[in-house]
């Protein structure tokens, strides 16, 4: 099979597609021919050695992938071979076939478009965790987000509405801004030509947002900070701007704000049930046809290197899909 491997960690150049044997499936797990990966901003700092887990070389990219079952190791029930998933695996998507724990795949009704299923678990998972399950965020709650053009940043603006607050989408473009308010935001902000604070403020009558949902960091995390709510939450997600900020402790005294953090790719290991549940409610509201992936870009297999680079260099709106074949 042909897949797309890191030999030397530090460049995104260095990906390089291999053709390698196809895995052993082996008792207890599932093999799938992988039709799509979604990239995430975590395939970049992985190839980058910047990630907190830093595998052995070479190693395939890619945690986040749907396809069809083609064999079914011993002791594996509720899976048969034909079945679409989605999957959520530490690494390897980035392949014609992957190998992996049936726990970690949820199946998909036959209709399932598999590369919007692609597009589905980490981004969705990520903002569904941290609204509901960290931040506990409320109906008529303001909630917003920051980065909200980006793969996960439109997703919370989506189940931010779902869950029945009032969304202030923040971003760096008029695009990336137009992709939100089609997801339902209330209020669109473009923090590269605006104040943050200030207009966070304004919209809140001087009282500040109750949650603050941020993948990006830097200083759009410093201004956000500084309109926030009595009693706000704000959910560090990420650093796209490439730069960690530091929280003022006294800031988080005062105004009795609660810093909390969301690492979903934790709850595969540490606590599988409660990823599971929230993928099961997110499949509930898409089959239901109340949220709906936004793919912004596909790319076959031998150009997923640039999939990638597109994604770490903030071009893409929405989520990057590489595919390596069409729906069954």
């Amino acid at each position: 099979m042909k897949a797309l491997r890191v030999h030397e960690v530090g460049s995104i150049d260095n990906l390089v597609v291999d053709d390698i044997p196809s895995p052993d499936c082996g008792a207890g797990a599932i093999k799938v021919r992988v039709h799509a990966c979604g990239i995430n901003f975590a395939d970049k700092l992985l190839v980058e050695g910047g990630y907190q887990e830093k595998p052995p070389t070479p190693f395939i990219p890619g945690g986040e992938i749907a396809g069809e079952v083609i064999e079914v190791g011993a002791d594996v029930t509720g899976f048969a071979v034909g079945d679409k998933v989605m999957a959520m695996i530490s690494l390897g998507g980035l392949a014609e076939e992957a190998v992996l724990n049936p726990m970690m795949a949820v199946k998909l009704p036959p209709q399932a478009d598999l590369t919007e299923a692609a597009a589905f678990a980490v981004a969705y998972g990520t903002s569904h965790l941290a609204l509901d399950h960290r931040a506990h965020l409320q109906p008529g709650e303001t909630l917003v987000v920051l980065g909200a053009g980006g793969g996960v940043g439109l997703t919370a603006v989506e189940i931010g509405k779902l869950m029945g607050a009032t969304v202030i989408a923040c971003a760096g473009s008029d695009a990336k801004l137009e992709a939100a308010r089609e997801k339902g935001a209330d209020v669109l902000v473009n923090y590269k030509t605006e104040d943050l604070r200030e207009r966070i403020k304004a919209e809140t009558g001087g009282r500040g947002a109750d949650v603050i949902y941020d993948p990006v960091g830097g200083d759009v995390f410093k201004a956000a900070m500084r309109a926030i709510a009595f009693e706000g939450r704000i959910i560090v997600i990420g650093f796209a701007s490439g730069e960690i900020p530091q929280i003022p402790a006294n800031i988080l005294l005062v105004k009795n704000i609660s810093a909390v953090g969301l690492y979903w790719g934790a709850y595969s290991v540490r606590n599988p049930d409660v990823l599971l549940k929230s993928i099961r409610q997110l499949i509930d509201w898409y089959m239901a046809g109340k949220i709906k992936p936004h793919v912004s870009a596909t790319y076959p297999l031998a150009e997923g290197a640039e999939a990638i680079r597109a994604l770490a260099e903030r071009r893409s709106t929405g989520k990057v899909v590489v595919t390596s074949g069409g729906n069954p």
